[in-house]
């Protein structure tokens, strides 16, 4: 199953668990110092919430499309690369506390949008990833 990904910036990392778990009825999957995801199965979304600077509002991050295994990442980079457009690959990354494989792509307002797997949890030393 793939699902689709938000990661947000949010001034209140603590107020922004508190509504969203709220709002989907469950309590974050992975939450770290400055960091938060909701895995949902219904609908099929991962939200990610990036602690940044209070008094701020909050935006948009980046976007993606978390799939099942690295072949997908593969299968996705051969296919972006095909229709023309400029990727950029990150294998065997940490970021978001998790190991991943990932290829990024940018929209046409310049939106960073990722395809990537999880391939295993990484722990508490690291945090969001922004080198995009």
């Amino acid at each position: 199953m793939s699902r689709l990904q938000l990661a947000l910036n949010v001034p209140d990392l603590e107020g922004s668990v508190a509504f969203y778990s709220k709002l989907f009825g469950v309590e974050p999957a992975k939450r770290r110092p400055g960091y938060a995801n909701f895995a949902l199965a219904e609908p099929p979304l991962k939200l990610v919430l990036i602690e940044g600077e209070a008094g701020q509002d909050t935006r948009l991050d980046h976007l993606g499309v978390e799939v099942e295994n690295t072949e997908q990442v593969t299968n996705a980079t051969d296919r972006l690369k095909e229709a023309g457009l400029a990727t950029f690959e990150e294998n065997d990354t940490t970021c978001c506390y998790a190991l991943q494989d990932k290829v990024w792509v940018h929209g046409p307002g310049r939106e960073p949008w990722e395809v990537y797997v999880v391939k295993a949890d990484a722990g508490d030393s690291d945090g969001p990833d922004r080198r995009r």
